[in-house]
């Protein structure tokens, strides 16, 4: 018996992000529901990949906590060499791994992990780009910061991006970085350093 034509209903605990330039600009992928997790927003992306336009073509990226994948996603699309991204949070890893495949994108790879824990040994390899966008209030990202700048993680002159629910001038990040850029957007303040 057949049976009645119902409207389709989205899938549970499923959400959509979209790649906004560069080789798969438009595309829009899913993200599971994780805790903590809240994607870059389309405005701070384009706002972010406006500035790293002049060094993201040919750079090795490291995300510390990829979360959706939004921003290690557009960093790939738009040029960047190869890619590392962390994330501890099991669903959110596993899926960033499936829409890297379904983007045929051989030059990353994601690792489900906590990234304090990779960081915080002898660099293996360096990153001209790094991306830090840890959940709020745990009080994650000066000692992220830390961890890279001790061990070796950083290429010379290397770019790191910052979201933060604090200014960037009370961040207490290491005291050879140089602000670049900043922006504040509601209660998100992000942030691009030069390093050396």
């Amino acid at each position: 018996m057949a049976r009645s034509a119902r409207p389709a209903t989205p899938k549970r605990g499923t959400n959509q992000l979209r790649i906004i330039g560069g080789q798969w600009r438009s595309r829009r992928l899913e993200f599971p529901d994780a805790p903590g997790l809240r994607p870059t927003p389309d405005r701070v992306r384009e706002t972010l990949y406006n500035w790293l336009a002049p060094h993201i073509n040919g750079a090795r990226l490291l995300d510390c906590f990829a979360g959706s994948g939004a921003l290690f996603l557009e960093g790939l699309s738009r040029g960047a060499a190869s890619g590392v991204a962390l994330e501890l949070d099991r669903a959110a890893a596993a899926n960033l791994q499936a829409n890297l495949q379904l983007l045929k994108a051989d030059n990353a790879q994601v690792h489900h992990l906590d990234s304090h824990g990779w960081l915080n040994r002898p660099a293996s390899q360096q990153f001209d780009l790094v991306l830090l966008d840890p959940p709020f209030h745990q009080n994650l990202l000066q000692h992220s910061c830390q961890l890279l700048q001790d061990n070796g993680w950083l290429a010379q002159h290397a770019l790191v991006y910052t979201e933060s629910e604090q200014p960037p001038s009370q961040l207490g990040l290491p005291a050879n970085w140089q602000l670049h850029r900043e922006k504040h957007t509601g209660q998100v303040y992000y942030a691009l350093w030069h390093t050396s």
